[in-house]
């Protein structure tokens, strides 16, 4: 992703463009095959001084007008003078960055697409693997780890989705011209703009850009989503890797993880670099939404807003994926500590089973209270739940004992059905 941002590259893609849009009037007959070609030739990285356009940039504030007197002068005298006609600055750098951000949603998607199948082998390999469910940081009821994975799954399809709505809203040239009238471009200005679009494979919008930023911020926000899911990730790693729960922990090797000064230490590093990226990705993100406040025709300053925020954006999020797929691919899964963790609350975790077993005989609020004085029997006596609900419902039917794994609705179902959804909309 900072290939895809750097500075060679973000000149490349204004050159591009300046070829695209000179072949592209060749085509419509506005200007000469011979002339076109002459300027495509010309439009290389190898043909720009980087330091003379960013010190000419600081003098100008943007670096499209020194860009373009670079490469007019490396013309032959009689092909000079048609290079960047009837564009405007943003046009070039947004067409740029509009083939900058088809490169990042590809690597995006394909970073999603990993970071996908290694929950969706996770979750298959663990649909049936119980474990505690928790709510306020409790034990609540039993579940399977691959239905907690499922829900992380989910979300990766839906971010899966908005990748190719964001493309579509986003990789589009701009050549509207100085105000987006399009006044010098001439009549053909349409016919223009869509085989320069289609030279650089790009989308042709539907009217000018120059201070409709909706897009981009959508981009952002797909970003900070994204980044966010495997924050949730991350977080749940590192508190399902604690000592006291040891469920789930990163995978080891030598001084993975190691404290300088404490030698027994192993901490959650994958996941702890994940929460900085993604928490770091929502604040900057939100810069974004500023940049749409750009008034009249063009921005005063909104726009440099984007310089800043959509490399960086784009880059946490890709971190964030990264690194997430790492860890949901090595995580080493415990199945007898989870069964272990279970039994510290003596069979209290059933208590809504044994609730709705009573519930046909008590109806629903009377098998709550009775559930409910057992389970602060249990807890306050030390004793299995079951064993505190035989002493306080004396005289009631046998009370069917209930294994955990019978008391997991269903769990299974929803991990298998987020799997199949996962590779189905990926045509596998």
């Amino acid at each position: 992703m900072e290939a895809i941002f750097s500075e060679s590259t973000t000149v490349e893609t204004w050159l591009r463009t300046e070829a695209a849009l000179a072949r592209a009037q060749a085509a419509l007959g506005e200007l000469s095959h011979e002339r076109a070609a002459a300027i495509a030739a010309a439009c290389t990285i190898e043909n720009v001084a980087l330091a003379a356009l960013w010190a000419d940039m600081a003098n100008v504030g943007y670096p499209i007008l020194p860009l373009v007197r670079q490469i007019d002068e490396r013309l032959p005298v009689t092909e000079r003078g048609s290079l960047h006609y009837g564009a405007t600055t943003q046009d070039i750098m947004d067409t740029g960055l509009a083939l900058q951000l088809e490169a990042a949603i590809d690597r995006l998607e394909s970073l999603l697409t990993a970071l996908g199948d290694a929950l969706a082998s996770q979750a298959e390999a663990h649909a049936g693997t119980v474990m505690a469910g928790r709510t306020h940081g409790q034990q609540a009821v039993p579940t399977t780890f691959g239905a907690k994975l499922a829900t992380f799954l989910r979300q990766s399809s839906r971010l899966r989705a908005d990748l190719a709505t964001v493309r579509a809203d986003c990789c589009l040239i701009s050549l509207h011209g100085a105000a987006g009238t399009s006044a010098g471009l001439g009549p053909r200005a349409d016919e223009i703009r869509a085989e320069m679009a289609r030279l650089l494979g790009l989308g042709v919008p539907d009217g000018p850009w120059h201070v409709r930023r909706d897009g981009l911020a959508v981009f952002g926000a797909v970003c900070a989503r994204a980044a966010g899911v495997c924050a949730r990730l991350a977080r749940e790693i590192i508190d399902l890797s604690r000592t006291e729960i040891h469920e789930v922990s990163e995978s080891g090797g030598h001084h993975r993880g190691a404290s300088s000064t404490m030698p027994q230490k192993a901490n959650p590093i994958d996941s702890e670099a994940i929460v900085g990226m993604a928490v770091t990705a929502a604040n900057v993100a939100g810069g974004l939404y500023r940049a749409m406040e750009g008034g009249h025709e063009r921005s005063a300053g909104e726009w440099q807003i984007e310089w800043h925020v959509i490399p960086q954006v784009a880059t946490l999020s890709a971190g964030s994926l990264l690194v997430a797929e790492r860890v949901v691919r090595e995580a080493l899964v415990y199945p007898e500590r989870m069964a272990e963790n279970l039994a510290l609350e003596q069979g209290r975790t059933l208590a809504e089973a044994y609730m709705f077993q009573l519930a046909p005989e008590l109806g629903r609020e009377g098998a709550h209270d009775v559930v409910y004085l057992a389970a602060t029997t249990s807890r306050s006596r030390g004793i299995e739940l079951r064993a505190a609900l035989e002493e306080v419902a004396a005289g009631l039917d046998g009370i069917a004992e209930i294994d955990p794994a019978d008391y997991t609705g269903q769990a299974r179902d929803e991990a298998e059905r987020a799997v199949a959804h996962w590779r189905r909309g990926a045509g596998r």
